[in-house]
């Protein structure tokens, strides 16, 4: 369960033009079961964006809470790159947190054991993004790992959305211990699914 939700695995005033403001909110179901929500808002303006991101996970087994997630992280991007991430995780009373920052052309990772440094124009698991479908590594919000990437076209079909059948395109991203399945109709992004431990089955649908 951990490495799975790993990948839910993040308000500043933008400058210059008055920015646009998108959201994402999805119902999260483990197995066919909901579990929780994940939200996303993006607010832009120019090359300048800023995305937060916030998920609320409650597994429950008998009327117990079982596992207990909640991760915030905060994105500034300068186009498609990175400028710098400030994210909290909570996993059953376990805290982690993982903060970067570009210096000098560089993206610095200040990791919880040591901090790392990438060079060049580094993405995150930015799935609002349909940019990151061209990335061959990204950096994970909740670990600070940069991990290697490889993005497999498995072509048209259709998703069901907020009741509504929608033709889109499916994706799917292979990284180290993860493999995520996106849909997007055009450039939005629509749906998320991802196999977790034990041969379960995580999905996000879209509110």
């Amino acid at each position: 369960m951990r490495r799975l939700l790993a990948l839910a695995g993040l308000c500043l005033a933008l400058p210059g033009a008055a920015s646009e403001v998108h959201t994402w909110k999805f119902r999260v179901l483990l197995d066919n079961r909901e579990i929780g929500e994940h939200d996303f808002t993006l607010r832009a303006a120019g090359e300048d964006r800023e995305l937060t991101s916030e998920a609320r996970f409650d597994v429950r087994l008998l009327f117990v809470t079982a596992y207990r997630y909640r991760h915030k992280a905060v994105e500034l991007w300068d186009g498609n790159c990175l400028r710098s991430l400030v994210a909290r995780t909570d996993t059953n009373g376990e805290t982690l947190a993982v903060n970067a920052r570009t210096r000098d052309g560089r993206l610095v990772v200040e990791r919880p054991d040591v901090p790392e440094v990438h060079e060049g124009c580094v993405m995150s698991f930015a799935y609002w993004n349909p940019q990151i479908l061209k990335a061959q590594r990204l950096l994970n919000s909740q670990t600070g790992e940069v991990l290697p990437v490889t993005v497999l076209s498995r072509g048209e079909e259709t998703v069901r959305v907020r009741g509504q059948a929608l033709p889109a395109h499916r994706y799917r991203i292979d990284a180290p211990q993860l493999q995520i399945d996106l849909w997007y109709a055009g450039d939005r992004w629509v749906a998320l699914e991802a196999p977790a431990a034990g041969g379960r089955h995580l999905r996000y649908e879209l509110m």
